[in-house]
C-alpha cells in the first residue's frame, strides 16, 4: 500500500511538473504572437522544470523496464551464476545511485549559492533536484530488489505507461 501511494504521489508531482512547463511555454508563444514581446523568464523555469522531470521520472522509468540495460550476457547464465549477477547488478545500482545523492549534495553545497539569470532564484532549488532524483532511483530499487533478485526483472510496463511514453 505506501509503495503504491509512494509511486502515486512520483507520478502526480511529474503531472504538476509537465502542466505547469507547458503552461508557461503556451503562455510564453501566445504572448510573443500576439504582442509581440514575451515572458523573460519562461525559458529559464521551463528549462528547470525539465531537468526536475528527468530526474524525478528516472526511478518509475526504471520501475517500468523503460532505462537502457545489457541483458544479453545476464540471460545466458546458467541458474546459480545468473542470481550471482542479479546481486552483483543490484549491488553496483544501489552504491551509484547512494554515491550520485552524496555527490549532487555536494555539487549543491558548492554550487547553490549563485542566482538564476532571469528569476534571480538560487540554483541551489535547481540543483536539489539530482539528490532527490537519485534518491528516489534508491528508494524505487530497494523497494524492487526482491523481485528483481528473483524474478531477473523490475516491473513490467504496462500498457498505459507504454502509451504515455509513446505519446
Amino acid at each position: 500500500m505506501a509503495e503504491r501511494i509512494f509511486i502515486a504521489v512520483n507520478r502526480w508531482v511529474l503531472v504538476l511538473l509537465l502542466a505547469a512547463m507547458c503552461c508557461i511555454v503556451f503562455a510564453n508563444v501566445v504572448l510573443r504572437y500576439l504582442t509581440n514581446d514575451s515572458i523573460v523568464w519562461a525559458e529559464e523555469v521551463a528549462r528547470y522544470l525539465m531537468i526536475w522531470m528527468t530526474f524525478l521520472s528516472a526511478g518509475l522509468a526504471l520501475r517500468a523496464g523503460m532505462l537502457v540495460s545489457v541483458s544479453q550476457v545476464h540471460g545466458r547464465l546458467p541458474a546459480a551464476p545468473r542470481r550471482i549477477a542479479r546481486l552483483l547488478i543490484l549491488a553496483v545500482l544501489l552504491v551509484f545511485f547512494g554515491w550520485m545523492v552524496f555527490a549532487g549534495w555536494e555539487y549543491l553545497s558548492r554550487m547553490g549559492r549563485q542566482l538564476t539569470p532571469a528569476t534571480r532564484i538560487p540554483f541551489s532549488y535547481i540543483y536539489y533536484a539530482m539528490p532527490v532524483g537519485f534518491g528516489l532511483l534508491l528508494i524505487h530499487t530497494l523497494l524492487l530488489a526482491r523481485r528483481f533478485l528473483a524474478e531477473g526483472h523490475f516491473d513490467h510496463a504496462t500498457e498505459a505507461d507504454v502509451a504515455a511514453v509513446k505519446g
